[in-house]
């Protein structure tokens, strides 16, 4: 198929706009590239090449021996599976030639992160964090000192990540408060083993998911992205570990343990 330099330029800046929602919504490097590319290739280039770093993203498409070469900025928005997927589904609809670019490119537009209620998510990870308590051999005191920690923290969270505040003082902060709450209750004696609550309502803070993209992307030949993931998830609990230590210090509790 035959394109023009004005189309070869508008698929390349499609191409890149997928990948470009993809990277922002923690998906895996190696799913980037590869949608990327597929979109690239069923809206008729000869061959799509793609750069991927921790903030940006750089893709080169060829169309009869011509380059087109773009750069995007990729700034974190949290992760988000919905927009993820809904990007895919575009992408397959894009190869069973249902899409050109000009519509791909308003339905990429139109996508829009779906949210949970703010207390629904509160609430689940109250519930949650308490449960874990249950689990680890407390009683319905440190139960009950976990949910209120652990609901408290998230709405902090919230709050701290809707202003935009740097996600390594969010969570420092979150964990500060969940330590003090459940440091007041290790002073008052609240229930026969009150450390567990301190060591349960953080478990909201524990950034698994992007450690799981760290280890998936070295694993599948992305190591700057897995690299830079790694630290970063590191980077988030040395913040929790310092919210933490920070709180036993102003309360005066030694630790999660008699």
């Amino acid at each position: 198929m035959s394109l023009s330099k004005e189309q070869q330029t508008e698929l390349t800046r499609v191409a890149v706009f997928a990948g470009q929602i993809l990277h922002q919504h923690g998906a895996e490097s190696r799913l980037i590239e590869q949608t990327t590319q597929r979109i690239g290739l069923a809206l008729g280039a000869d061959n799509v090449e793609l750069s991927i770093s921790p903030d940006a993203i750089v893709i080169t498409s060829l169309v009869n021996g011509h380059c087109v070469t773009t750069t995007r900025r990729c700034h974190d928005r949290g992760i988000n599976m919905q927009m993820v997927c809904d990007v895919q589904r575009i992408c397959v609809m894009v190869e069973k030639q249902l899409l050109d670019a000009k519509e791909v490119k308003k339905r990429l537009q139109r996508l829009k992160p779906f949210k949970h209620n703010r207390w629904l998510v509160v609430l689940m990870i109250g519930f949650s964090c308490a449960s874990f308590s249950h689990f680890f051999g407390g009683d319905r005191a440190a139960y009950w000192v976990t949910f209120v920690a652990a609901c408290l923290a998230m709405i902090l969270r919230q709050e701290l990540a809707h202003r935009q505040h740097n996600p390594f003082v969010n969570f420092a902060a979150a964990a500060f408060v969940a330590t003090i709450i459940t440091s007041v209750g290790v002073i008052f004696e609240a229930g026969e083993n009150p450390q567990i609550a301190m060591a349960a309502s953080v478990l909201l803070l524990v950034p698994g998911f992007p450690l799981i993209n760290a280890v998936s992307d070295m694993l599948k030949g992305h190591i700057n992205m897995g690299i830079a993931r790694w630290v970063f998830s590191t980077l988030l609990a040395i913040s929790v570990s310092i919210g933490i230590v920070a709180a036993m210090t102003v309360i005066g509790v030694s630790g999660w343990t008699n």
